[in-house]
């Protein structure tokens, strides 16, 4: 097992015991041919701030070399800029940058002073077309209380916002109109549908996380029609939400430590609980496999609903909403209260 360090923004990996005393193996991704491994420890270089090496994009079809008891030539330690309350990180596959919705305060408060920052693959936040503080709630023409999951569908950036769907254009910021979902308490993720909108997810919670029994996920339809997919008290409060195959979406949930199955009618199907609960995001990788991130376990578990679980990162404070740059292969971690950024190899 691999235990993270957090240094400045960004994570390395060291070898450590972790939850589990077992020692880290080669994971083999059924269907893709490729094997993958742990991160590990990586040597920061003091002048760049990052780890010694190069980083590989390699395919899909590709072996990632064992590095066990050795530096991990992908790993990354940068500081690209200052985090405030990290919810969500976001993958922008058109303009291969990471994105970050900050809520700079408490999840409910509506202060307006929310953000979205950017982050190259590199480690920078220098570009062309972007800034550190992309979309800004505290700029006069930009409405941002406390920004969550993100998703980019067609060309709109939804960012889920306590009761409202913000939308912004994907590619320059300049903000819609909101949608409202009603009767909505704690709005939290958000994915495409794969046709132009996106389903996001009510943890029915309040501000002292306490049940409000709002508990739901929405479909908002590409024309901005809401309609629920299914809503529940017993849902186990919904946080992170993935769109799966014929309409169907994967949940993890934050209160029972859950991930299931909602089918295109609205039906939940079987439940499995992981080793730890208080589970934050999902995010589906290759050969049919999904990552999870555990507040409780303090880590980020891989595998298939019905099958075994692993811890494949560990030692994580507050892993919030992940996501993952198939690119380079690395998963990127929100630490939602220690206002850091990790990224590094799966």
């Amino acid at each position: 097992m691999k235990q993270l360090i957090w240094i400045g923004v960004v994570v390395a990996a060291s070898s450590a015991t972790a939850c589990k005393k077992k020692e880290a193996a080669k994971t083999e991704v059924v269907g893709s041919g490729s094997a993958v491994v742990a991160p590990t420890a990586a040597t920061p270089d003091a002048e760049a701030g990052s780890a010694t090496g190069s980083t590989a994009e390699t395919g899909s079809g590709s072996a990632a070399d064992s590095a066990a008891d050795g530096a991990d030539p992908t790993a990354k330690l940068v500081d690209p800029g200052e985090l405030k309350t990290p919810e969500s990180v976001l993958y922008d596959v058109g303009r291969d940058m990471y994105m970050v919705s900050n809520i700079n305060g408490t999840p409910l408060e509506a202060d307006d002073n929310g953000y979205l920052s950017v982050v190259n693959p590199d480690g920078s936040n220098e570009r062309s077309n972007a800034s550190w503080l992309w979309i800004n709630g505290s700029a006069a023409d930009i409405k941002l209380d406390a920004p969550k999951g993100m998703a980019i569908s067609g060309d709109t950036l939804f960012v889920a916002d306590i009761t409202v769907v913000r939308q912004f254009e994907a590619k320059a910021g300049v903000q819609k109109p909101d949608i409202k979902i009603e009767g909505a308490t704690f709005l939290n993720d958000v994915t495409p549908d794969g046709n132009g909108g996106v389903f996001v997810t009510d943890s029915g919670l309040d501000a002292s996380f306490k049940p409000t029994g709002t508990d739901a996920v929405y479909h908002i339809a590409k024309d901005g029609k809401v309609t629920p997919r299914i809503k529940n008290k017993d849902l186990g409060a919904p946080n992170g939400v993935w769109a799966g195959d014929k309409g169907s979406i994967w949940v993890v949930t934050f209160g029972s430590g859950e991930i299931y199955e909602v089918n295109a009618k609205g039906k939940k199907l079987a439940a499995q609980k992981l080793p730890k609960g208080q589970l934050d995001g999902v995010v589906g990788i290759e050969g049919g496999e999904f990552l999870v991130s555990s507040w409780e376990g303090k880590c980020v578990y891989r595998g298939k609903p019905g099958g075994e679980w692993k811890e494949v990162v560990s030692g994580v404070e507050s892993p919030a909403d992940i996501a993952y740059d198939p690119k380079r292969k690395r998963i990127l971690i929100p630490g939602f209260m220690t206002n850091k950024l990790g990224i590094f190899s799966l």
